[in-house]
């Protein structure tokens, strides 16, 4: 793993930058395989990283889109990660429908819905059960208590470890995320986080030994590429 800490001076900067190393990451994807797979993270702090992605000359038959984790709500419901990427980004651009993958949550059991997407992921990356895909770009965003995608603290996902797509949970109301495994597997991961609230999180997430079941960040570690990209509110105490 190559891990890379980048502290900008705040927001805009932040974007900036994150915005470089997305373009990159798909440029080279495209490059070498043909093609761009990457998964979105939801939150407000990416909206604005999408917003400027939208506003790029990029080959969008290219590109294909899916997202880390849902809220276990239709996708038209405001608090859906799908709504607010197309609202931000995938309408203003002409990508094909088909490369828009969704997370499903018309199941009345979100553990069927899962399923659903895990079968999904294994016939587009063409692997077999047990195997992971490795997307070309993973975004993440971290939460103030350590959670990333639906990964909460000391909840069961944090425990999937043969699953592509598994139940998360916050505060008894189900999501559906990518497990630990799979986002490991990713050749890049891009966590973009911002703001005060985040410094103890990110203190114990970057600390030599603590406790990953309590700040789920933690298990993050892919076999490529880690950047964690931070405004100088998140990030003050790591600027090296």
């Amino acid at each position: 793993m190559n891990k890379i800490v980048e502290v900008l001076p705040e927001r805009t900067a932040l974007i900036e930058r994150s915005l470089e190393i997305c373009l990159e990451q798909i440029h080279k994807a495209i490059n070498e395989r043909s093609l761009c797979t990457i998964a979105l993270s939801g939150g407000s702090t990416p909206k604005p990283l999408y917003e400027a992605i939208a506003s790029q000359n990029l080959p969008w038959d290219k590109i294909h889109i899916f997202w880390g984790d849902e809220r276990y709500v239709p996708p038209d419901h405001p608090d859906s990660n799908q709504r607010m990427a197309r609202s931000a980004w995938l309408d203003k651009v002409n990508i094909p429908a088909a490369n828009i993958h969704p997370i499903p949550t018309d199941e009345a059991d979100p553990a069927v819905a899962a399923e659903k997407h895990s079968q999904h992921l294994r016939e587009f990356f063409q692997v077999q059960p047990g195997e992971f895909p490795a997307f070309d770009l993973i975004l993440l965003g971290m939460g103030d208590d350590g959670h990333t995608a639906s990964l909460f603290p000391h909840t069961e996902a944090l425990q999937v470890r043969e699953k592509l797509i598994t139940v998360g949970d916050k505060d008894t109301q189900p999501r559906i995320t990518f497990t630990a495994p799979l986002i490991n597997h990713a050749r890049c991961v891009v966590f973009v986080v911002a703001g005060a609230s985040k410094r103890p999180a990110l203190a114990q997430v970057f600390a030599s030994t603590a406790d990953d079941m309590e700040y789920p960040s933690r298990l993050i570690q892919p076999q490529g590429e880690l950047w964690w990209l931070l405004d100088e509110a998140a990030g003050l105490e790591l600027k090296s």
